[in-house]
């Protein structure tokens, strides 16, 4: 499934990659309403196995966030022109819809909305709950939460999820 961008954004411009489950004639009622918030519509399966799905993209996200902001503050770090790092991993295997679209908010250190780290961290639970219910080691996501709940602790509730590298850079020294 092609990267969409991170909601609300995403929803109001109509560009979400939806997961749902349910009976196929439950999606299929709800397909026209679901296509004003997304493009891409995916029936996973039955009840929750969208839900399922949204914690896996979630998990595959929270270390796409963390690796994009290390990466930035390394960079930073050693003096790089990170500006030029970011390009140069953009036509490479490291290439993703983060480093396109939040590694400017990582090296600028402002991180207006795009997704609330504390809804980000309310899906982090759910898919540390569906981890332990199915007994998968979910390692990154365990830290990630962390990090979001130390964010969180601090007021940043409300920035993007791309604010991750806030603590990264704090961590840091910068």
């Amino acid at each position: 499934m092609p990267p969409s961008p991170a909601a609300p954004e995403g929803a109001l411009q109509g560009t979400l990659t939806i997961m749902v489950g349910g009976t196929e004639a439950d999606v299929e009622r709800a397909r026209p309403i679901l296509a004003a918030m997304g493009r891409t519509i995916t029936h996973m399966g039955p009840v929750g196995a969208g839900q399922a799905t949204k914690a896996v993209n979630q998990v595959i996200l929270c270390g796409a966030y963390l690796g994009v902001a290390e990466g930035i503050v390394l960079a930073l770090k050693a003096g790089l022109d990170v500006e030029k790092v970011v390009a140069a991993l953009s036509g490479g295997a490291a290439q993703s819809w983060v480093l396109a679209n939040r590694s400017g908010r990582m090296i600028a250190d402002d991180y207006p909305l795009g997704f609330k780290i504390s809804l980000h961290r309310k899906d982090l639970a759910i898919a540390l709950e569906l981890a332990r219910r199915v007994g998968a080691s979910l390692p990154v996501t365990g830290l990630a939460a962390e990090i979001e709940n130390g964010l969180v602790a601090k007021g940043h509730g409300d920035d993007d999820i791309s604010a991750l590298a806030r603590a990264i850079r704090e961590w840091s020294g910068l």
